[in-house]
């Protein structure tokens, strides 16, 4: 007992801001020692440099699977449905176009030669990507517009796709959800 009254009183005797920067210190070097989770890349691919227009066969298959799915979500409440299962086709593979720091410059040059002025216009352009980190290599690119794939057709196989007027609400669904032309959309019976 008598140690631990002497060590209470060489603490009372520390000053109030050394305690405080050392409960701050403590209290950093926690912060510092949690581990953090790292946010995946794109998958755990090898990281790609992605130029305007470029997108991955992947992206569009996953947002094909998305749109497919919430379509059957959403056809599959509707009356007189039943069990459905949805396909959606793509037009394109869609685009992402990355923002561009664009720098241009332009230079007039005359010069007289007696009675003769010739003019000499020269123009100059500079353009770079954008990246999140401002770091070329390794870095990621800063996505301006995201352009999505364009749906070319969507088939609808239905428990009640052999009634006429839920084949015309399943169509008519499809044809609020996607531009898509209707001789495109096609809604046929399960077994």
């Amino acid at each position: 007992m008598k140690k631990d009254r002497f060590s209470l009183d060489k603490l009372k005797k520390i000053p109030k801001n050394q305690l405080l920067i050392g409960g701050l210190a403590g209290i950093l070097l926690l912060v510092i020692a949690i581990p953090v989770e790292k946010k995946a890349d794109s998958g755990g691919e090898p990281e790609q440099e992605w130029e305007a227009g470029q997108t991955s066969e992947e992206d569009t298959g996953d947002y094909a699977r998305r749109m497919e799915l919430k379509l059957r979500k959403i056809l599959g409440n509707i009356e007189g449905v039943g069990q459905v299962e949805v396909m959606i086709t793509l037009k394109d593979d869609g685009q992402q176009l990355v923002e561009k720091d664009r720098g241009r410059s332009s230079q007039d040059i005359q010069e007289q030669d007696g009675t003769t002025t010739r003019t000499d216009t020269q123009q100059q352009s500079q353009e770079e990507t954008v990246y999140f980190d401002g770091n070329e290599s390794g870095g990621t690119p800063f996505v301006a517009k995201e352009i999505v794939p364009e749906v070319e057709g969507v088939l609808v196989v239905a428990e009640g796709g052999g009634n006429s007027q839920v084949a015309k609400n399943i169509s008519d669904a499809v044809l609020a959800l996607f531009p898509v032309e209707v001789h495109k959309i096609k809604v046929v019976k399960m077994n």
